[in-house]
C-alpha cells in the first residue's frame, strides 16, 4: 500500500475509496494507504495533546493557531492530508464550514510508516515546498525519532533531529518544551 494506484486521478476517486483507506492525489496520482496503526495514532495525538492547550487555546502557551487532524488540503491540484496541520490565526482567522483547505498550512506534521515513508518524504514535502508550507515535522514511531525542518530558498532544511524521551523545543512551537515521551506513550 502507499503506492500510487491510478494516474491522472479526479477528487471523484476519494469518495469511491472504502472508509478503512486513506486517498490522496499527489502530482495526479491516486495514493491509497491503510487507516494508521497504534503507534502512529499514538504519536498524532501526543503531538495534538502537547499542542493544543499552549498553541490552539492560547492556554499556558501563546495561542495564535489552529492544530488540526488531517486536514484535508487541496492545494496546486493536489489533495493532500497530512497527519496534522497548523494554520496561524493570523492568516486563518477562522475556520469556515467548508470540506477541505484551499491555504496552504503555516506548519504540518507526517507520521511516516513503512507504507507511507517514501510518499511523505519524497511526494507530499515537496508539493509542501512548492506551496509555501513554512515549517515540517517528520516523526518515526519505529525509531522514535521527530525531525523538525524549516523552508530556506524553496527547499527543506533539517533543523535538528530528537529522539527518544528526550524534552525539546521545536519549531515553531518553541515557546514550549516538547515532551517527546508523549508521542511513544510513555508520557
Amino acid at each position: 500500500m502507499g503506492q500510487a494506484q491510478r494516474r491522472d486521478a479526479r477528487y471523484e476517486d476519494l469518495f469511491a475509496l472504502p472508509e478503512h483507506l486513506v486517498g490522496e492525489i499527489v502530482a495526479g496520482d491516486l495514493h491509497v494507504s491503510p487507516r494508521p496503526a497504534a503507534g502512529h495514532v499514538v504519536a498524532a495525538g501526543g503531538i495534538q495533546g502537547e499542542l493544543h492547550s499552549p498553541f490552539h487555546r492560547g492556554r499556558g502557551g501563546p495561542g495564535g493557531w489552529w492544530v488540526l487532524p488531517e486536514p484535508e488540503l487541496h492545494l496546486g491540484g493536489d489533495v493532500l492530508v497530512p497527519d496534522l496541520a497548523g494554520f496561524r490565526r493570523e492568516r486563518l482567522p477562522r475556520i469556515e464550514p467548508a470540506p477541505f483547505f484551499a491555504l496552504a498550512p503555516d506548519w504540518v506534521c507526517e507520521i511516516v510508516s513503512p507504507s507511507t515513508e517514501r510518499l511523505d518524504r519524497a511526494k507530499k514535502l515537496p508539493a509542501y515546498a512548492r506551496e509555501g508550507v513554512r515549517r515540517a515535522w517528520i516523526v518515526n514511531p519505529t525509531t522514535r525519532t521527530l525531525e523538525s525542518y524549516r523552508l530556506e530558498q524553496g527547499g527543506w532544511r533539517l533543523l535538528a533531529t530528537h529522539a527518544d524521551a528526550a524534552q525539546a523545543r521545536v519549531e515553531p512551537f518553541d515557546a514550549i518544551e516538547l515532551d517527546l515521551r508523549v508521542l511513544w506513550g510513555e508520557g
